[in-house]
């Protein structure tokens, strides 16, 4: 079962990309899912090890699937992340040329990734939603396919023999989308001085101040946030959850209190893992948040507590 990885699918897609970032992976079984729900349950069932899906991206922010799947349903934990640098081709079937297009398919970020670009060269053409780029490009092939060209990455589009009208077609040339390999609790990596922590943060009462209250157990121990989304639960309009990314492990005191803090607030918390950053960025800590700053004030405590 250790061999066994799945990704958001088809094969060629940036999140197999991803996969391939780590180590074993290109020697290992790996299964394409048709969704990030789907990924994620075949990692619950025990029918894969790990899965990697998107979670982020450096022009679009959060992947609401992915945040949705991993903050309800069976615990699962982040076991680390990988960066994918984005390029776009524009795909389409032979004998086609950009004048001729009339729809056209890619995933909902592929396409706001490259809104301008298709604004000024097919600004006629219908986006039609697809659950991935590759899948849009894999459909071009279907003799019934509705729809004219895809908007894939190069190498899919390479793979399927599409003819490519345009390269390089995103309207941010450094684009980045970050993804995560899910997996079920266990013991967490090591710190390595480069570390993320997530957490979901439902706010179990509405009430003025309860952001506040949230982010006070952070900025009060030095723990910055690298990220933080809102997203509804579902339950009822004005139902919401946080999503939240902080610099720094666990293990460490700083966060492990902020964390107890958190708990104290939102009992339904989830952490959802600490593990290394991608980047290998540290996080720069105050001396009076370093752990032995809080090991001396445990222990002066303790001596105060101490009888007579």
């Amino acid at each position: 079962m250790g061999s066994t990885y799945t990704y958001l699918g088809p094969e060629g897609t940036f999140t197999e990309a991803a996969l391939l970032q780590v180590a074993g992976a290109e020697d290992a079984e790996r299964l394409p899912a048709g969704s990030v729900d789907s990924a994620l349950e075949l990692v619950r069932a025990g029918r894969a090890a790990a899965a990697m899906v998107p979670i982020e991206n450096s022009v679009e922010g959060g992947v609401s699937a992915t945040l949705d799947a991993i903050a309800t349903g069976g615990p699962l934990m982040i076991l680390g992340e990988q960066l994918v640098p984005i390029r776009f081709v524009i795909g389409a079937k032979p004998g086609l040329g950009l004048s001729d297009i009339r729809r056209v398919s890619t995933h909902s970020h592929a396409w706001a990734q490259c809104r301008q670009w298709s604004s000024g060269n097919i600004p006629d053409a219908e986006y039609l939603p697809a659950s991935s780029t590759a899948a849009a490009a894999v459909g071009l092939l279907d003799a019934n396919c509705p729809y004219d060209a895809a908007i894939c990455a190069p190498l899919v589009a390479e793979q399927r023999g599409l003819n490519v009208l345009a390269e390089d077609i995103g309207d941010v040339e450094d684009a980045v989308t970050r993804f995560i390999l899910v997996g079920l609790p266990g013991a967490l990596p090591a710190p390595t001085g480069s570390d993320k922590t997530t957490l979901v943060v439902p706010l179990s009462e509405d009430h003025p101040g309860a952001l506040m209250g949230i982010l006070e157990q952070f900025a009060s121990r030095g723990v910055n946030l690298s990220r933080i989304e809102s997203r509804p639960t579902g339950q009822f309009l004005g139902d919401y959850f946080f999503s939240i990314d902080i610099d720094g492990h666990l293990a460490e005191e700083r966060v492990a209190d902020a964390v107890r803090g958190l708990h104290r607030l939102s009992p339904g918390l989830r952490f959802l893992g600490s593990f290394p950053r991608a980047d290998r960025r540290g996080s720069g800590v105050p001396a009076d948040n370093e752990d032995e700053a809080f090991r001396k004030a445990h222990e002066w405590v303790a001596r105060l507590l101490e009888p007579a």
